[in-house]
């Protein structure tokens, strides 16, 4: 994408392109994001846990997400916490692993040790290739836990989900700023379905 050296232009550019790519986002993903709530909301139900992995801007994403189910995302709905684990914060065990076997195992160990059919894997990948990512998700699977891909349109950590978002552009940087409005509006729609209306879990 050139834009020029106007300041004032690159704003304008990039904010419209990110833009963009939201709204080709809300146009083609939506579906999935509705499935992937009810998988989570589900997950919940039936006692299990929602577990995330990811790496550098994306393993923020899931401390954000867990955050938001253990704490709360709508200040207007009072509920318990959710059980949510972000993979991406003992920083104890990360560095041990990877020291002692190798970095692409730090997520599939957790995978093991934490899991149980009744939960959730978010797997969070801009690129689609990210190797810890992919062998969570592997794990997952031979644990019969369901996998959500967050992705681009690259790699393929799509076609590992059980469901998969997404987001139709290549570019890194929009692709993570979708991927927040994404994660929010699971949060919300999970959050809304089990306890607004005076409804509880």
């Amino acid at each position: 994408m050139t834009i020029g050296n106007d300041p004032a232009n690159i704003v304008e550019t990039y904010l419209q392109s990110s833009a963009e790519t939201t709204r080709q986002t809300a146009q083609s993903c939506g579906a999935d994001i509705l499935r992937a709530a009810a998988m989570i909301r589900d997950c919940f139900k039936a006692g299990g846990k929602l577990m995330l992995c990811g790496n550098g801007g994306s393993a923020a994403d899931c401390q954000h997400m867990a955050t938001e189910f253990v704490s709360r995302l709508s200040k207007d709905i009072q509920r318990p916490g959710l059980p949510a684990l972000a993979l991406t914060t003992d920083t104890s065990f990360l560095t041990a692993f990877a020291n002692d076997f190798d970095y692409e195992g730090i997520f599939a160990r957790q995978v093991q040790a934490l899991g149980k059919p009744d939960d959730v894997l978010l797997g969070i990948s801009t690129s689609g290739r990210s190797a810890n990512v992919i062998k969570a998700v592997a794990a997952a699977k031979q644990l019969n836990i369901s996998v959500i891909a967050l992705t681009g349109n690259e790699g393929t950590l799509a076609a590992m989900g059980d469901v998969a978002i997404s987001v139709p552009s290549g570019d890194t940087q929009h692709i993570q700023e979708a991927h927040l409005a994404i994660e929010h509006v699971l949060c919300q729609l999970v959050e809304s379905d089990l306890y607004s209306a005076g409804r509880t879990k």
